[in-house]
């Protein structure tokens, strides 16, 4: 708190004519810092952004990807995406998290105290700008950082450039693991919630971001060079102990956002139509995980879901016929991690590879590794006949494998943002339904709108990026899909 006296009397005269002289010096609190240091910021990025997107897959992400339905409230579930209700508007969340990561990358950069950050901020800053475009196709973000510069109009970025051009996710990706592979300091990374500040797993979660987004755009880019060498050299998670998760908590402060809504609020989510097929034709038992069932009899458990995007004022829906959420979602949530990545997702994204012909590899061990560490990380035990009997065996009855790898995926992406959609847009699975009373002409969304406040902000640049996006239409596919 700064404070300021006035001097009365004779000093008024002296008060005046040196009102400008060390202003900044006497004016300055030495009690109050001006610059938050780079664990602080480094902490708040990891946990901001974790906390506040996985409320988002939840109540948003959950909704695209057809994990849950909404059944009031539900403007964004029948895909009028300008209208978020709980949820649907990350834009801040990751632009405020992208701002506060560069403060910890331009400390690491300018002060060789910190320089033990900048690895870490390279690669949270890909990561978040992976979210961003993928979610969103081209925006700001080579000038976009720079507000303290001047630069308040940022222009957009096209999501090629943002991908694979310099400064981008994978040219940070590279330069964070050559940062903390050069790091010859002692100074230990504070601050670090998500590997404690073990310098090795932040190279081996950059290594597996690799793989990632080389598999996002490999329809577009020519990647297999890149990801056999990444497979080859098996510096990858493999295990769920390696993963990039930080726990919730069972009790306020860190516990699952959705445990301290309004039960009203919490109960306008249930099961959709589309869960309830999948889980159900893979007679797959984590839909007791997810969901819990209707009705009062102990013997028998039964799970019911409603098709996406009902018509709350012309639909009567009594929340009694349908599955809620499971209790790890509400009363149990340390049951729950904040993921950034894990283990069975590069196994998913290492046997699509293969079965691709993008690497040489064992498709079917990788696919069999990912439900594996699945089922192991939603605390469900595998059926010992899942992967040899019935419809999610390797090919079995002669099965699209790709789509088996691809829903196995989708089911453990639950609340991890909007991964589960992101996928489906990439990949055309799992087959997603025509929604029941739609607000966008029967198409599902392929990219979300730019929030209105970026017309009035930043309005030449958007206006070009509208232009682009068929007048920023969300049936405007981005670059990689």
């Amino acid at each position: 708190m700064k404070r300021i006296i006035y001097f009365l009397g004779s000093l008024a005269f002296m008060l005046v004519i040196s009102c400008t002289k060390d202003f900044e010096e006497i004016n300055t609190n030495p009690n109050a810092p001006i610059a938050v240091q780079p664990e602080l910021l480094l902490r708040q990025v990891i946990y901001d952004y974790g906390e506040q997107m996985s409320y988002e897959g939840f109540v948003a992400g959950n909704l695209l990807g057809q994990y849950l339905t909404a059944i009031d409230f539900n403007l964004f579930d029948r895909h009028s995406l300008t209208e978020p209700q709980f949820g649907g508007n990350p834009w801040p969340v990751l632009y405020t998290n992208l701002r506060d990561n560069e403060l910890v990358l331009d400390q690491a950069r300018s002060n060789p105290v910190y320089k033990v950050y900048e690895g870490p901020a390279l690669i949270l800053k890909a990561y978040i700008a992976a979210a961003l475009t993928d979610i969103y196709g081209d925006v700001p973000y080579s000038e976009a950082l720079n507000g303290k510069e001047g630069n308040v109009a940022p222009a957009y970025d096209s999501q090629e450039e943002i991908y694979t051009g310099t400064d981008g996710i994978l040219d940070n990706l590279q330069k964070g693991i050559d940062a903390l592979q050069n790091y010859e300091g002692t100074a230990p990374l504070d601050g670090d919630i998500l590997f404690e500040g073990d310098l090795n797993a932040w190279v081996t979660f950059a290594k597996s971001l690799q793989i990632k987004y080389l598999m996002r755009i490999s329809n577009r880019v020519d990647v297999g060079d890149d990801l056999q060498a990444l497979y080859d050299a098996g510096d990858y998670f493999t295990s769920n102990a390696q993963n990039a998760v930080f726990d919730f908590t069972d009790n306020q402060p860190n516990n699952f956002r959705m445990a301290n809504l309004r039960t009203g609020d919490f109960n306008l989510f249930i099961m959709s139509e589309t869960s309830e097929e999948i889980l159900k034709g893979l007679n797959d038992p984590r839909i007791a995980v997810f969901f819990r069932p209707i009705g009062n009899d102990p013997n028998e458990e039964i799970y019911a879901g409603l098709l996406n995007g009902p018509d709350a004022s012309q639909t009567s829906i009594t929340v009694a016929d349908y599955s809620l959420t499971g209790t790890a979602f509400r009363e149990s949530t340390s049951a729950l991690d904040a993921n950034f990545l894990t283990a069975w997702e590069v196994s998913f994204l290492l046997s699509e590879a293969a079965e691709r012909g993008l690497i040489q590899a064992d498709a079917q061990a990788l696919y069999e590794a990912g439900v594996t560490l699945a089922f192991e990380y939603w605390l469900t035990d595998l059926p010992a006949d899942y992967l040899s009997v019935g419809p999610a065996a390797y090919g079995a009855n002669g099965a699209d494998k790709l789509e088996q790898i691809i829903t196995q995926k989708w089911i453990a992406n639950t609340i991890n943002g909007y991964e589960g959609w992101i996928e489906y847009r990439r990949t055309g699975y799992p087959a997603l339904k025509t929604i029941s009373a739609s607000l966008n002409n029967n198409l599902l969304p392929v990219r979300m709108p730019y929030p209105t406040e970026e017309d009035a902000l930043n309005h030449a640049n958007f206006s070009t990026a509208a232009t682009a996006t068929n007048g920023n239409s969300i049936n405007a596919a981005v670059w990689w899909d």
